[in-house]
């Protein structure tokens, strides 16, 4: 079998992928977003945030109960202006590790693949090689204060 036949997904964004017939219980966190239409501008659009929770597909509590925190600090240099020499130690606004609903969550700001796509595809693909739920959000902004 040559390498070509190998591949099972594609590698045209946009794209589906090719139904892989082994083995038959994976599951994928894949999920197909329309592309914008070619009068809506890239900035014009809020920025997704995804959730990658501490529970696996299964249900299941993820372990090591430090999860987060390492993920979260093994992408704490992809910040606004990169790294500056001199500067606190703190997490990346792109990916903070935070508790919600009792459970043990890391957000990813979609953000991040802009700055460096090799960090989104290692926290994605962490997500997926782990099991763990990935739900998504949009920003939105805060209603005018009454007064």
């Amino acid at each position: 079998m040559d390498a070509a036949a190998q591949h099972f997904q594609g590698t045209i964004p946009g794209s589906p992928p090719t139904k892989r017939r082994e083995p038959a219980q994976e599951r994928s966190l894949l999920v197909w977003l329309p592309l914008p239409s070619s009068n809506e501008r890239m900035s014009d659009a809020k920025p997704r945030e995804y959730f990658i929770q501490g529970i696996t597909l299964e249900g299941r509590t993820f372990r090591p109960s430090d999860w987060a925190e390492r993920l979260a600090g093994a992408l704490s240099a992809f910040r606004p202006g990169g790294v500056r020499q001199g500067s606190h130690i703190g997490y990346s606004p792109y990916c903070v590790p935070r508790v919600i609903g009792n459970v043990k969550c890391v957000i990813v700001d979609e953000r991040l693949r802009d700055i460096e796509p090799m960090a989104w595809d290692f926290v994605m693909n962490f997500a997926r090689d782990n099991h763990l739920q990935v739900s998504e959000s949009c920003q939105v902004p805060e209603p005018p204060a009454k007064g």
